[in-house]
């Protein structure tokens, strides 16, 4: 009797190739060819987005200009099985624009037409290619503004803030991405158009607009938004504050919260950050300083009166050595720019840096930053600290050199201490980059598996076949096994109190 005839094996690289052909093949007839990159020369430059550390070269990169061509793209990704990485401007910081190497990046970078503002609605229509900045410019000849303000404002899209929920140094008064989203229009991976949202107040149905928002394109491709628009303050005025002591500077925080202040910006930098951002923007700012804090008042001039003399009053209670207040818009300004420009300056003093992003309870910042600086001995690692401290989200900046594998290793095992010890602290692993590829690990650590399951299943909800940014922000249970088994510090797993599998 003769054997069964086995087919020989087709080399990984030839299904590749065959796939790829396929690819090109079917969006050829869908898109000009401008639209359509696939030479490795046109491709590399979307190898990664700001988590420039991990790389990886798509099939091929489509950019479409019209809504049908988004249709169409993702009806035949769908038909091929080929998966499909959304991308805006790639300023995200958490790996979730990066590519699948056997998948197709889809670019909304043409997207970028302010549809409408209608300045009676306070609203503003437009596509996810356009700038968070642009928003606002243009908003301007009405007196109007959009909120959210990401210290990557003048580049970063509006469908990049959408897929991230980005925050901003005004987040703590106006309110995260979601906060500010009336409505959202976007194309499912078989073709589909959906909306979430509406134009008015409420919507019929179950509101799905909250689950949208920071789904990191795992859900739908966005091709549309319309964001709420508030009135420019009357009035501004930055207090800056200088602590000879972190936890001063922590607890000073959630003092001004717990005396019932909410301003409109309240943030933190400490010694080392504050040393980096002086010699970059020279902002005047105390050099001496353990840690300085910046805390904006906004509104008419009398209520920003009242508000500086209150939040004053907290401050000196706290233990501020010194405090000082802008005396004109330039020099508010000035204060501002050196913290939106912590992380260039990071840049300066080091060959790189990975950029943390996790959240804590206002109470435990000062608790945090010791433990971090008790890190820093342990993984012989520069770590300069900006957060919002208004809501408790850090950014610890972790400096090393790339060149250097060992201390990208230990920077990488510095930056998942720091979120799981955000998590132990009654935290979470991110407050507005996402999780993408960056805080996937670190997913098991916070999430049981009936948690993680149930994100699967939404996910489901909207991609079935699971082709949309697939392998990103919720871990399998075979991944947290294989994390849960082999991240050991001193000799012992963290949080050994939590289950694993």
């Amino acid at each position: 009797m003769n054997a069964p005839y086995v087919p020989p094996e087709v080399p990984q690289d030839a299904l590749l190739a065959e796939r790829r052909q396929a690819l090109l093949q079917a969006l050829g007839a869908i898109l000009p060819a401008a639209c359509l990159l696939h030479e490795r020369e046109d491709t590399t430059p979307y190898e990664c987005d700001g988590l420039a550390a991990h790389r990886r070269i798509p099939l091929a990169v489509a950019l479409p200009e019209t809504e049908s061509q988004v249709q169409r793209i993702l009806h035949a990704c769908h038909e091929l099985g080929i998966a499909v990485v959304p991308r805006g401007a790639g300023t995200g910081l958490a790996g979730s624009a990066m590519p699948i190497a056997d998948g197709l990046v889809l670019s909304l970078a043409k997207f970028k037409k302010i549809l409408n503002v209608d300045p009676y609605a306070r609203t503003a229509t437009v596509q996810p290619g356009v700038r968070n900045i642009a928003i606002s410019e243009a908003a301007a000849t009405y007196g109007l503004y959009y909120a959210p303000d990401p210290s990557s404002q003048i580049a970063c899209t509006i469908g990049g803030n959408v897929a991230e929920n980005s925050g901003g140094v005004h987040c703590l008064k106006y309110g995260l991405t979601v906060h500010n989203i009336l409505r959202v229009r976007a194309v499912t991976m078989t073709g589909e158009i959906v909306e979430f949202g509406s134009l008015g107040p409420d919507v019929a149905g179950l509101d799905l607009l909250g689950v949208f928002i920071g789904s990191e394109g795992m859900f739908a491709v966005v091709t549309e938004v319309t964001v709420k628009l508030i009135p420019k303050p009357q009035a501004a005025q930055v207090i800056m504050a200088s602590f000879d002591d972190v936890e001063k500077g922590g607890n000073a925080v959630a003092a001004i919260i717990a005396a019932g202040i909410i301003p409109a910006g309240l943030e933190m930098m400490d010694k080392p950050a504050t040393r980096a951002v002086e010699e970059f923007v020279h902002a005047g700012y105390d050099l001496e300083a353990q840690a300085i804090l910046l805390c904006e008042s906004d509104g008419t001039p009398e209520e920003v009166a009242e508000e500086i003399m209150r939040t004053s009053q907290v401050l000196k209670a706290s233990g501020a050595t010194r405090i000082q207040v802008s005396r004109s818009e330039s020099e508010r300004l000035k204060f501002w720019s050196g913290r939106k420009n912590a992380f260039p300056a990071a840049g300066r003093i080091s060959p790189d840096y990975y950029c943390m992003d996790g959240t804590i309870p206002r109470r435990h910042i000062g608790t945090l930053l010791r433990r971090i600086g008790e890190m820093e001995q342990r993984y012989r690692l520069r770590c300069i600290n900006v957060f919002h401290a208004g809501d408790g989200n850090m950014h610890p900046l972790i400096l090393f050199n790339g060149n250097d594998a060992d201390e990208w290793h230990r920077a990488e095992a510095f930056g998942a201490e720091i979120l799981e010890t955000c998590v132990e602290l009654g935290g979470t692993i991110t407050g507005e980059h996402g999780v993408g590829i960056e805080k996937i690990n670190s997913m098991c650590v916070q999430f049981s598996a009936a948690e993680r399951d149930a994100f699967f299943a939404v996910k489901r909800a909207f991609d079935p076949v699971g082709l949309l940014n697939p392998d990103k922000a919720i871990p399998t249970r075979a991944r947290c096994a294989e994390y849960g088994k082999m991240h050991v510090r001193g000799g012992l797993l963290p949080h050994p109190d939590l289950p694993r599998f």
